[in-house]
């Protein structure tokens, strides 16, 4: 196997910055007002509570199904103004030859708020 090159090696502290967390999606709907087709979420993430996100992954998701799904997240990226929706966490997703995102979600259920490291 060939190995790939990157060029913007980061050392463990770097990554150790990182806040990601579990947390199950309560709220989904679409997002009129956002340029690309995205939805508005709300996550729960336990003892770390409520946030709000944007994710356009409506390529392969539909709201309904989307709630009572648990995925991972960055908690410490500052809120981000998206149209008129403060987004306050970024869910994580592997991005597929179209763009169609595929949520990144834990194995099996596990407490909302579990830190990932």
């Amino acid at each position: 196997m060939i190995s790939k090159e990157y060029n913007n090696i980061i050392q463990w502290n770097d990554f150790a910055k990182i806040e990601l967390r579990i947390g199950t999606v309560v709220s989904c709907e679409i997002f009129k007002e956002a340029r690309n087709p995205a939805y508005k979420m709300i996550i729960d993430f336990g003892d770390f509570g409520f946030r709000k996100t944007s994710a356009q992954i409506t390529d392969l998701y539909r709201p309904e199904n989307v709630i009572g799904k648990q995925v991972v997240a960055v908690m410490n990226f500052p809120p981000k103004q998206i149209a008129n929706f403060m987004s306050e966490c970024l869910i994580l997703g592997g991005v597929g030859e179209n763009n169609e995102v595929t949520l990144i979600q834990p194995e099996r259920e596990i407490q909302n708020g579990t830190k990932i490291g």
